[in-house]
């Protein structure tokens, strides 16, 4: 062997030796994203109903009556209810809803569809309340399950002839708007604080997680995630669902919307690339414009911060140490649950009024 030959060999090892040290940085560098994305996308269970202040299922019970119907989504079984089963002279609402919780989240504002004459048909989605799932397992997932949900009305006899109207919150927002991109037969949509790309608010959200320069070093690695998490869906945004026909939508959204930022990753920031002739946009403002406060009069926005702000004394008392579970009850003892709840009539009216004028469509 010449000596020229071997002179190369401490260099090529060099190379060889960087490259797989290069291969374990981003091996390892992908499986610590991965494992901090299904964190933040773990299961979204109901709360202990002890400690919470907001309504659920139980809270109406005696008045509305609902019947239980479940469905496949991704090897996943998903609960869903029927409310207002006897109501046929309108339509059936399809509620999506947001991360973090099921539909019961929304009950306050459901039963008011159903006072309105509307069925609604309200489900769990994936890693959501009383359905199964480890986890939610991301953005996009949302659109899927709506998917399921929708092919499986198409194909329930009580169902399946009456028209649809989708209504969706947040999560939710985002798979009313990008569901339309499946096909399915839909008379009228209400897509409010909905994101419109899924990797976007990925990316966005990690920012506050992680930091704005960690999150943009990372951007690569979360994108790859997206994609082998969600396939050929993985791209796949609420413009894309809304361009693809004229079915009519609702665009809502508050103009203090810090988690879905209104000016930044929302639908309705976006208002400019959407072409569907039949979109309406509706944007509430003031200090109750946020995320979820728009779900809410402004009596129960204003008793909402005066509960909060009773809270924080309690947890300033103990000072970062778990809270015994007597104190907490204790003090959810002394909320006033209806006022608390009492729900945007804006919200509630302009909706119906949206979907009414699309019946039959």
């Amino acid at each position: 062997m010449s000596e020229k030959v071997k002179k190369k060999h401490p260099v090529l090892r060099f190379f060889r030796n960087l490259l797989i040290i290069l291969i374990l940085i981003v091996a390892v560098t992908y499986l610590i994203t991965a494992l901090i994305i299904r964190g933040q996308f773990g299961r979204g269970d109901y709360p202990d109903r002890r400690f919470t202040t907001a309504y659920w299922y139980d809270d109406f019970a005696e008045r509305y009556p609902r019947e239980l119907v479940n469905f496949e989504s991704g090897g996943n079984r998903l609960i869903g209810y029927i409310y207002g089963a006897d109501n046929n002279d309108k339509g059936l609402i399809v509620w999506s809803h947001g991360i973090g919780s099921g539909h019961e989240a929304y009950i306050g504002t459901i039963v008011k569809f159903v006072d309105l004459g509307w069925k609604v048909f309200a489900y769990d989605a994936t890693g959501s309340g009383d359905s199964e799932g480890s986890g939610s397992r991301g953005l996009v997932q949302s659109a899927i399950d709506l998917d399921s949900a929708l092919s499986f009305i198409e194909k329930d006899t009580r169902l399946s002839g009456m028209p649809v109207m989708l209504f969706g919150h947040s999560w939710g927002g985002y798979a009313v708007a990008a569901v339309q991109d499946f096909g399915h037969k839909i008379d009228a949509v209400v897509s409010v604080s909905g994101y419109n790309n899924a990797f976007e608010m990925l990316t966005d959200g990690a920012d506050d997680v992680i930091g704005e320069i960690p999150a943009a070093i990372d951007k690569p690695f979360m994108w790859v995630w997206n994609r082998l998490t969600f396939g050929k869906y993985a791209e796949l945004t609420a413009l894309d669902g809304i361009n693809k026909g004229s079915v009519p939508i609702l665009i809502m959204h508050g103009d203090q919307d810090t988690v879905v930022g209104y000016d930044t990753i929302s639908i309705i920031s976006k208002k400019q690339q959407i072409t569907n002739p039949n979109a309406e946009y509706y944007v509430f403002t003031g200090e109750n414009a946020g995320h979820a406060g728009i779900f809410y009069s402004d009596d129960a926005n204003a008793y909402i911060r005066e509960i909060n702000a009773r809270w924080k004394e309690v947890t300033d008392r103990y000072n970062g140490d778990p809270i015994p579970d007597d104190v907490r009850e204790a003090f959810v003892a002394t909320v006033d649950k209806t006022k608390c709840n009492i729900p945007n009539s804006v919200l509630i009216d302009t909706v119906d009024a949206f979907f009414e004028k699309n019946l039959n469509n």
